[in-house]
């Protein structure tokens, strides 16, 4: 019956990325007039990005395609959870998602900043846009611990040590979603609790794969194990991805 499920869950997945629309898509949806800024020059406005229809669509976008990728780590972990014997090879869809995230991140984080804006590499890492310095640091995480992830799952780093900074990661980026604020968003509140829905999550999330682990020490470097603690994290997880898909601004 669980491979049903993990079928199951997978066609699902494939039908919400079939949904995702590009950002030039989705902006087409709105009136492209930008809006002014809050701060006027003695000339004329700067146009402000957070807010505009092409802004809202960019971010939306983003927070989809990175839904699409914690769909991918939450269906990965079910198929452990559940002890799941088929998909073997699904095992590698939590580091290989946790990959691409950061590589997305990194690039494609925001419009304007390294590599795809205006704003050089340092300006981008050591300004004073807390925002913007945040999805580095989520791209930065997520490229570490997916490559450790990688090498645990392919068996070449086996201390139980290894394990920890995948629920780490989990508990440090949902309390960094707390500080994660858009205050001069027009919806800066609504984004707020979209990103207080998920920091709860995740933080629960990391605190059942650290139970997991502590009560199952014999699950191997995989994830593969049933386990309740490990159920929860899994599912917890894909409501994350959920929340993503859903994502509005």
């Amino acid at each position: 019956m669980y491979r049903f499920i993990f079928l199951g869950l997978t066609l699902v997945l494939v039908f919400l990325l079939a949904s995702v629309s590009p950002p030039v898509l989705l902006a087409q949806h709105h009136d492209p007039a930008p809006q002014p800024s809050h701060q006027h020059s003695t000339a004329t406005a700067v146009p402000q990005w957070d807010g505009s229809p092409e802004g809202k669509a960019y971010s939306e976008f983003n927070h989809h395609m990175a839904g699409v990728f914690v769909l991918l780590i939450g269906l990965s972990e079910l198929r452990g959870a559940l002890g799941v014997a088929m998909l073997a090879w699904s095992r590698f869809l939590l580091p290989v998602a946790m990959l691409g995230a950061g590589g997305f991140l990194m690039i494609w984080s925001d419009h304007d900043a390294w590599p795809i804006g205006s704003l050089s590499f340092a300006q981008t890492f050591f300004s004073d846009d807390f925002e913007t310095v945040q999805h580095k640091l989520y791209a930065i995480l997520l490229l570490e611990v997916g490559s450790i992830e990688f090498l645990r799952r392919m068996g070449r780093i086996k201390h139980m040590a290894w394990g920890i900074p995948l629920p780490l990661f989990a508990l440090i980026g949902g309390m960094m979603l707390f500080l994660h604020s858009h205050g001069m968003h027009p919806s800066a509140h609504k984004i707020a609790f979209h990103h207080s829905v998920m920091g709860t999550m995740a933080i629960l999330a990391g605190v059942c794969k650290i139970t997991a682990g502590y009560k199952s020490p014999g699950v191997g470097s995989d994830g593969a194990g049933r386990s309740a603690w490990a159920f929860a994290w899994s599912v917890l997880v894909l409501l994350i991805g959920v929340e993503l898909l859903v994502y509005t601004e």
